[in-house]
């Protein structure tokens, strides 16, 4: 596709503040999402500031070549409630976290050490254009029932058509800007699509604190008066577990974490091969696949030192990319020391916090539209009257959508995952002699 800005590309000082914002309203929701679902303690703005430090580590690792933000992981959600119930204490709980996110990242030190010794075609021979496009698709496919999810969530009492309202406001405004704006109208269409959305919500919520209608409250403003100005890095605090840890307890952690890490591996090539498409580099080539693991497991650790989240390669950011045609890997650098500005600014942190999951599922729409649509271009050159090409997509596809996944105790085969291993299997499966 066409980009504004390419990698190498430095839009002036004014503008990449609005890009790498820009950025941050695409991933923060998913980001503080996990820790709130796991609880026991950890900071939402712990994990922001984790993010910001895992990508700056992932950024280092590859040279500055290969713009994407990396956030908290919902495949590692399973493995952290095991590392908190089998913990002596919350202290050793939080030291599991950190031990986890270690192995996980030694699960990816490792295989970029075969991946630089061997070389990556035999991952394109594994996954060529047929298998990595659908799985792509399913990528976005399989969030979209968490953005119209949000699309349509109000607050206790509140009023689901009014939800509706802001989040298609923050759609359509999205979209206007995208496709009608001009300069730099056009390259951030999501600021100024939440801003419209969340000014909508805004409205609904002052008329219906003044007329006492609860049906109208759609922002919880009363955030606003609990600010913090500090993260709170209860993780810092994990060396009080140090004299807990048993023989046991590690390996449980471990049997948790590393299952997980290489099904995460699967997902952080086909977010490669997505974004190489977009910004018209193999980044499995330059900076190199073994580049891009380690950035993302050592990445993942810093973070998690911090957070207590492993981080992953975000499709948010992917998306983000491919709509506002901005690969400036300035404005990736600047999104990761925003988060960990913005974690110590407790009214702006506040601020993004109240921004309704109606808004937000309004530029899920677009952004997991927009990812599911990059993977559908993958196959746009495989040949679908060849019947071995047609099955190979349509188990990936029907197996993704139908949300097919397979657990193993704490260890869970996502739908994406599920999808790439069947998708490999039939490929090779049908694969005859003289196919190349």
């Amino acid at each position: 596709m066409n980009l504004t800005y390419g990698i190498k590309d430095r839009p002036k000082f004014g503008q990449v503040i609005l890009f790498a914002l820009q950025q941050l309203l695409a991933i923060m929701a998913a980001t503080i999402a996990v820790p709130s679902i796991i609880g026991n303690g950890m900071g939402q703005t712990a994990a922001l500031f984790g993010a910001g430090v895992g990508t700056l580590v992932y950024l280092l690792f590859t040279k500055f070549r290969s713009p994407v933000f990396l956030g908290s992981s919902f495949a590692f959600i399973g493995s952290m409630f095991t590392a908190f119930a089998g913990a002596a204490s919350m202290e050793a709980g939080y030291l599991g976290l950190i031990l986890g996110a270690l192995f996980a990242g030694l699960v990816y030190v490792v295989i970029s050490i075969v991946v630089k010794c061997v070389g990556v075609q035999w991952i394109n021979k594994l996954m060529p254009a047929v298998v990595i496009g659908p799985t792509v698709a399913i990528i976005g496919l399989s969030l979209a029932g968490n953005a119209v999810g949000d699309l349509g969530t109000a607050p206790a009492g509140g009023s689901v058509y009014v939800a509706l309202i802001c989040g298609l406001v923050t759609l359509f405004v999205t979209m206007i800007c995208s496709i009608f704006g001009k300069k730099m109208v056009k390259m951030i269409p999501f600021i100024i699509g939440i801003l419209a959305g969340y000014a909508v919500a805004a409205i609904f919520t002052v008329i219906g604190e003044k007329t006492g209608n609860a049906s109208l409250l759609v922002i919880n403003f009363k955030l606003f008066e609990n600010i913090t100005w500090i993260p709170d890095f209860t993780f810092l605090t994990a060396y009080k577990g140090l004299d807990q840890l048993t023989g046991s307890y590690i390996a449980t952690v471990a049997v948790a974490y590393i299952p997980v890490a290489f099904v995460v591996f699967a997902e952080h090539i086909a977010d490669h091969k997505n974004l190489s498409s977009i910004v018209g580099v193999d980044l499995l080539e330059n900076p190199g696949l073994h580049r891009t693991l380690l950035g993302d497991g050592v990445g993942s650790f810093a973070g998690a030192i911090f957070g207590g989240c492993p981080n992953t390669t975000y499709g948010e950011s992917v998306g983000c990319v491919a709509i506002s045609g901005n690969a400036s890997i300035v404005t990736i650098l600047a999104t990761a020391i925003l988060a960990i500005a913005v974690s110590f600014v407790g009214p702006f942190a506040t601020f993004l916090a109240t921004i309704p999951n109606c808004v937000m599922g309004g530029v899920c729409i677009a952004l997991y539209g927009f990812i599911a649509v990059s993977g559908l271009k993958m196959i746009q050159q495989v040949d679908l009257n060849d019947n071995h090409n047609l099955f190979v997509v349509s188990v990936i596809l029907i197996s993704g959508i139908g949300g097919l996944s397979v657990s193993f105790g704490s260890v869970t085969l996502t739908s994406v995952a599920c999808a790439l291993i069947l998708g490999i299997l039939t490929n090779t499966m049908l694969k005859k002699k003289d196919d190349k």
